[in-house]
């Protein structure tokens, strides 16, 4: 799925409403007088508008420290420091809006939830954000955005396993994510290997108990397990650079940048 930079998202809530509004360029803010935890609907709103507004800036990211690659090799220092001084750019924008997604998950969403699902969700998203943060940091500040972005998925799982089924799409996706997780940010495809593998296998021992609401949503995130591990298992490892599939792949960037699938559990459409 390609994103689309929406202006505003996100209907009325009850006691007050709630608005996600893109601010100019990346920023975002979040309004809301809440009495209890979000809808399906407003979680899912919600989502949407914020990985549509971090989604293009992570594609041109990885286009644009593609682009610098190429031109240091090259050793044309003029255009490497232009190119520089975007990609920095890119990176404040992309730090800003995680930190105010993460502002209002640990403010405001994660304190309201109550549902298993809801709880799964929202912990999934924290490891999301912080893993995106990870992707372009160095040094201490990787390292800090990788212990968060661990912990809130180690979080997420130790729920989803006791609340979700094998084959509920939320699990499935935060399997997904976690596993992309440990492959491009720990560098540890063996352990993103077997969650991987463990959560596909789960999900197909209980596919016939699959309800028909989730069945395409749970179907398309374990062929993305299956693709990751095709990708991560085959002779050559895959592309060199290539890094693993999200759940919705929302970035369209040239082959060699090309994510590996990624989870965003979404209502049916």
């Amino acid at each position: 799925m390609h994103p689309e930079n929406r202006s505003e998202a996100g209907p009325a809530a009850p006691g007050g409403g709630m608005r996600v509004q893109p601010r100019g360029h990346p920023s975002l803010t979040w309004q809301s007088q809440l009495g209890g935890e979000l809808t399906v609907d407003e979680r899912n709103l919600l989502s949407v508008a914020y990985k549509n507004v971090v989604g293009t800036r992570r594609a041109s990211w990885r286009i644009i420290s593609s682009i610098e690659q190429k031109e240091e090799a090259k050793g044309t220092e003029k255009h490497v420091g232009i190119i520089r001084e975007y990609r920095q750019k890119i990176e404040t924008e992309l730090e800003k809006v995680c930190q105010d997604v993460l502002d209002v998950l640990d403010d405001s969403l994660i304190p309201k939830a109550e549902s298993g699902e809801s709880k799964v969700f929202y912990h999934k998203m924290k490891g999301d954000y912080h893993r995106y943060l990870a992707e372009f940091a160095s040094g201490e500040k990787r390292k800090g955005a990788a212990t968060a972005a661990h912990d809130a998925y180690k979080n997420a799982t130790d729920v989803a396993q006791t609340e979700l089924t094998p084959t509920h799409p939320i699990r499935l996706g935060l399997a997904l994510n976690f596993s992309v997780f440990y492959y491009e940010i720990l560098n540890s495809p063996d352990r993103a290997c077997h969650l991987a593998k463990q959560a596909f296998d789960d999900a197909i021992a209980e596919l016939d108990s699959l309800s028909e609401e989730s069945y395409r949503d749970s179907t398309l995130i374990m062929q993305l397990l299956r693709d990751n591990l095709t990708l991560w298992t085959s002779s050559d490892g895959g592309e060199a650079e290539a890094p693993a599939a999200e759940t919705k792949a929302e970035e369209k960037a040239p082959e060699a940048e090309k994510p590996a699938a990624e989870g965003e559990t979404a209502p049916p459409s």
